[in-house]
């Protein structure tokens, strides 16, 4: 055995937003819930739909919905919340994704796996791992890390004042 772990590709968690196929590294899925009450949060963004009680844990939601500038649907018996284990600052962080739906969960040979346009997408390119080719449509890999973001968060809590964080005197 050479010293290589690789199964034969990558698995991701695939889930729906305003009817487009989006996914996350399914080893950053801690889970997936039912939609359960939302505590909103007082925020000058409004893709921080607030706090949840996880077995005691108070953990952040970001509608993901709002956050990307997509169409807003009712929630619906097929919206669900993935919490994701993220890196924020060097740090280990629990947040939540509010989505359409979850799919469940597919594997991607490299070869399926395409890197994401530079532009005209309405989601940040560096939000985006790749772009994946999966029963004749497009998979939206997402990099969790990114899509809560330190800086994203600091957005969220802060808000922005003239496309500078509030208190950011740089």
């Amino acid at each position: 055995m050479g010293g290589s772990t690789d199964t034969g590709g990558n698995q991701y968690l695939r889930f729906h937003l305003a009817g487009e196929s989006y996914a996350f590294d399914v080893l950053k899925a801690r889970e997936v819930l039912f939609l359960v009450k939302i505590t909103p949060l007082p925020s000058s963004l409004d893709f921080l739909a607030g706090v949840i009680n996880l077995r005691g844990s108070v953990i952040p939601i970001v509608d993901l919905r709002k956050k990307f500038n997509l169409a807003v649907t009712p929630d619906s018996a097929d919206t669900a919340i993935i919490i994701v284990d993220v890196s924020i600052g060097g740090e280990a962080a629990v947040m939540g994704a509010l989505v359409d739906g979850v799919k469940g969960v597919i594997r991607c040979d490299p070869s399926q796996l395409e890197p994401p346009p530079r532009f005209g997408m309405k989601v940040k390119t560096g939000m985006v791992k790749a772009i994946a080719k999966y029963d004749d449509q497009f998979v939206v890999i997402l990099d969790a890390d990114q899509v809560f973001s330190e800086k994203e968060l600091w957005l969220a809590r802060d808000g922005v004042e003239d496309g500078r964080l509030v208190g950011d005197e740089a």
